[in-house]
């Protein structure tokens, strides 16, 4: 029992280990886009289905003997391909297709040993199932889920701060080596057991011993199909909610972990014990979370990070006990165990597949999150109806009803003070219902008719309009859904969505001055605005108006107009193109191809600006670096860095080692511009310590025009050698004292950047 207990364990434990490692590893080489994570989930989760099958052909058609002795072959494989470091070779040149390549590489990297790793969970189990028939195995598959839960909470809290990537690498290799003995050992233990004997020519129907915990008997198709929805329905939300806080804050190890580890927590307390999931409660807190959603949704980037990470979190975990709560409900005997894995793994994958692939190339924009919400609220509903479960369709009615009371509160900043904020909350209520009151009484009205007997009091059995209310309430969420997916401010002119996030581009009229403009906005972010009439298209605006740090940064380099070489880490709209003169050169690095596209096609910045423009793709410090390989420094006067402002900031462009590539790149009297405009990231005391190990001065300028409404407040960090640069009287004026967070906070480096200490 031990032996398999630690072989389960360190095998779970090893096979979510290798996650974030391998992804930290390769998110420099693309971009450090939500992409590369949500593409690794993708391989992680066809690489499970196909070690589950793996796992299921061994134990139905092969003997025990010959299962171990198969096993232990590929382990041994497995281990012989240490260490599981990716070859360089796989770095993307400009215009590379990520997705296709990223696979590739954790196929040849890492494919093996995690096929064996993941196989090896429910082919440990059925052993133990032939080798003790007359305990369940079910408490292992919890066990392995607590490896899991236990490998990803000690990878950015532990591995990623005490080690670099080289040695977390060999020692996972090493760790593997362990398993395999373990592994073997449990295939030499069956080998020897009397119930394996007995069982070397039966088929897995004939080998099943009856379950005390299910009856033996063979799962109908509409079951194997829930088994598959549920699974894929919690995958789906998972990768999404991931992709939600990583768009909005940064792709970091600490923010995969959180939902991996809420799913996996799921995992652990519904297949440990019944008692841990009762559907009234938790269907009632998947309604109430789900409230929240649609109102951070719905507002976009109005809402604060903690409301935002604490409203995925909760409605992510309720949905996951629910979908892995009825997947124990489901379970058949250990005779099928395989095959029940198999079909939970398939779930998965698709789930994987839907939201990798399918949805980028369909959809024009996210919609993952809306769509997993929305299709778990129907299956509740057919759950509903086919257990005829009145305690449900309650839990879900009460929660109804206590969202529509307490849904002012989600608009309230209750940083204020609570006296503060229930007298906004009262405001607000009374804004909001004052006007649609209609809505509150058709709810309730809703509710009794559903669940009333007459009219005199609640219905004590079941009634088949309660699972009709479920249904409604189905209903009406996908009707809000659709809603806030064509919410948009102005018209859309284009809309597109591929690895690297959403784009849209909006045509405004607002009732202000110059009016009619253009806007692109980067997921919920604004990326540049130009004017259409002709008058205004060439005026700087957003956050680079010439009052900002990079505008005075321009203005105050020592070589004249016509001779400056200037680079620019981000294309956005090319807004700073308006600062180019005949005879300047521009060297634009833009990573998203549909960026680039929009920009020559919907503004004019590039067309109309008088320098040389050179528009170069792919990632930039990969181009930066090939560039220098190939000795050609470009020696600007300025360079700028804009890509940290509020979406998922690239930390592989900010760290110690990129430092020393930007500055091969920038002459001795020129001029590092960093953006640290961010919502969410306090980024000055990071800079500031770059630049200390690099011996770089630093000035930080923030600018408001309150005057102008088409000028952003804008905080940028301006660095250079040569402090007498940073000394001019405009820079000096605006700059901002050094952040007294500056000497605490750790330098960013490729192996170690702790975002946590950057958050406000």
């Amino acid at each position: 029992m031990v032996l398999h207990a630690l072989t389960v364990f360190l095998g779970a434990f090893l096979l979510f280990q290798v996650q974030p490692l391998i992804g930290k590893y390769i998110l420099p080489w693309f971009g450090g886009s939500p992409g590369v994570w949500t593409t690794c989930l993708l391989f992680f989760q066809a690489a499970l289905l196909g070690g589950y099958a793996y796992a299921h052909f061994l134990s139905t058609r092969l003997k025990p003997r010959a299962q171990g002795w198969l096993h232990a072959c590929l382990l041994i494989v497995a281990v012989a391909m240490m260490p599981i470091i990716p070859a360089t070779h796989w770095k993307p040149t400009g215009g590379t297709e990520p997705v296709v390549r990223i696979l590739l590489l954790l196929a040849t990297t890492i494919g093996l040993p995690y096929f064996v790793l993941s196989a090896t969970g429910p082919l440990i189990q059925r052993w133990f199932s032939l080798t003790f028939p007359e305990k369940s195995p079910y408490r292992l598959y919890a066990l392995s889920n607590a490896g899991s839960l236990l490998a990803l909470l000690s990878y950015p809290l532990f591995f990623e701060p005490a080690f670099n990537r080289k040695t977390q690498a060999w020692i996972w290799s090493a760790s593997l080596a362990a398993f395999a003995v373990l592994c073997i050992a449990c295939a030499r233990r069956l080998a020897i057991s009397a119930t394996a004997r007995a069982a070397e020519s039966q088929t897995e129907s004939s080998t099943t011993t009856v379950s005390k915990i299910a009856p033996d008997t063979i799962p109908t198709a509409g079951t194997r199909l829930l088994w598959v929805s549920f699974a894929a329905v919690a995958s789906v939300l998972l990768i999404a909610t991931t992709n939600q806080l990583s768009q909005d804050i940064a792709v970091i190890p600490f923010l995969w972990v959180l939902p991996l580890v809420l799913y996996l927590l799921s995992f652990i307390l519904c297949f440990d014990h019944p008692r841990w999931y009762r559907r009234g409660p938790f269907a009632g807190i998947f309604v109430m979370g789900t409230v929240a959603v649609c109102r951070i949704l719905y507002a976009e980037s109005g809402s604060s990070l903690a409301f935002q990470i604490g409203s995925y979190s909760v409605t992510l975990f309720a949905a996951c006990m629910i979908c892995h709560g009825e997947l124990y409900r489901m379970r058949p005997s250990p005779g099928f165990l395989t095959s029940f894995y198999l079909h939970i793994a398939a779930g998965g994958a698709l789930g994987g597949l839907l939201v990798a692939v399918v949805a980028p190339f369909f959809l024009d924009r996210y919609a993952e999150l809306q769509a997993g919400l929305w299709v778990l609220s129907y299956l509740l509903g057919v759950v509903c109806l086919r257990d005829r479960d009145r305690k449900l369709a309650e839990g879900m009615a009460v929660a109804a009803l206590v969202s529509i009371v307490l849904l002012p509160a989600f608009w309230i900043n209750w940083a204020d003070g609570i006296t503060d904020g229930l007298a906004a909350y009262g405001d607000v209520f009374g804004n909001v219902y004052g006007k649609h009151w209609p809505l509150i009484v058709a709810a309730f009205v809703v509710v009794i008719l559903s669940f009333a007997d007459g009219w005199r009091r609640m219905a004590q059995a079941w009634r088949s309009r309660m699972g009709g209310f479920v249904m409604f309430l189905s209903v009406g969420l996908g009707i809000f859904f659709i809603i806030q997916l064509h919410h948009t401010v102005g018209t859309t002119l284009v809309a597109t969505r591929n690895f690297y996030g959403t784009l849209r581009v909006y045509e405004e009229l607002p009732g202000r001055e110059y009016g009619q403009n253009r806007k692109l906005v980067h997921g919920v972010i604004t990326h540049g605005l130009q004017f259409e009439n002709p008058i205004q298209s060439r005026w700087a605006t957003t956050y680079y108006g010439e009052s900002s740090g990079v505008g005075l940064a321009i203005k105050h380099l020592r070589r004249p107009e016509g001779q400056r070489r200037i680079g620019l880490v981000g294309l956005g709209t090319g807004t700073l193109a308006v600062y180019g003169r005949k005879g300047d050169q521009l060297s634009i690095y833009e990573i998203n191809p549909d960026v680039v596209t929009i920009a020559r096609q919907y503004f004019t910045f590039l067309s109309e600006c008088e320098a040389q423009v050179e528009v170069i793709p792919g990632d930039a410090r990969l181009s930066m670096e090939e560039e220098l390989a190939a000795g050609k420094p470009h020696a600007f006067d300025l360079l700028v860095l804009d890509a940290f402002s509020s979406d998922a900031i690239p930390i592989h462009l900010l760290t110690r080692e990129v430092m020393d590539v930007y500055l091969r790149h920038l002459r001795e009297d020129g001029i590092l511009a960093v953006h640290i405009s961010n919502r969410y990231l306090d980024l000055q005391p990071v800079v500031e310590k770059l630049a200390d190990a690099s011996g770089l001065v630093t000035a930080t300028i923030t600018d408001d025009s309150e005057d102008s409404w088409w000028i952003y407040r804008t905080k940028w960090m301006l660095l250079a050698r040569d402090p007498a640069l940073l000394s001019a009287k405009e820079i000096e004026e605006k700059a901002l004292p050094r952040s007294e967070e500056t000497d605490a906070t750790a330098i960013w480096t490729d192996d170690h950047a702790s975002l946590i200490q950057a958050l406000r």
